[in-house]
């Protein structure tokens, strides 16, 4: 019984892939801006989403792109500015400014954003592999882009490799 509805859903799905109706997994994504482009993190590895407080913390000797740490109702979670990190120039926060509160590896990141723009679904057959893109993003860090139906591209990042220890300690001796 459970067989034959499984074999109906395949069925169902390659005759939408046949009408071109088919388009992939969805995947929800969070879009936001930075530095006048359009990235997207998948909702799943967004824990929340936030004001920038008056005041971030600066660490000590910390590396120029982390921008440094908030208290978010008791927990210590530090700021990166991944503009930086990822090839661009520093971001000037205003009150459109956000902190998306990501969690990797058992640890929440806040990343520091532009602006915080809208939940969207996107499809397998909307994400490309990175080529030449114009874009102010090192290739590394990016998973992919999305095209989407209104013509807007947007960048989705690789969140392991931002966060990718050997890649920090590399880019903190670039720096010296």
């Amino acid at each position: 019984m459970v067989q034959d509805k499984i074999e109906k859903v395949k069925i169902n799905e390659a005759d939408m892939y046949a009408a071109g109706a088919y388009k992939g997994k969805e995947k929800i994504i969070l879009v936001f801006g930075l530095n006048d482009e359009n990235f997207g993190l998948d909702v799943q590895d967004i824990r929340e989403i936030v004001r920038v407080p008056p005041i971030i913390t600066r660490v000590p000797n910390a590396l120029r792109h982390i921008k440094g740490v908030i208290n978010l109702r008791g927990t210590i979670v530090p700021v990166l500015d991944i503009s930086l990190r990822i090839g661009g120039s520093s971001n000037d926060m205003s009150s459109e400014s956000r902190i998306v509160v990501v969690e990797f590896s058992e640890i929440l990141f806040g990343i520091l954003v532009d602006n915080v723009k809208e939940v969207n679904t996107i499809y397998e057959d909307q994400i490309e592999q990175v080529s030449d893109l114009e874009s102010t993003v090192d290739q590394e860090f990016m998973r992919g882009v999305a095209k989407m139906e209104d013509g807007r591209i947007i960048v989705l990042l690789d969140l392991p490799a931002l966060f990718q220890i050997d890649a920090l300690v590399g880019y903190a001796r670039e720096e010296e």
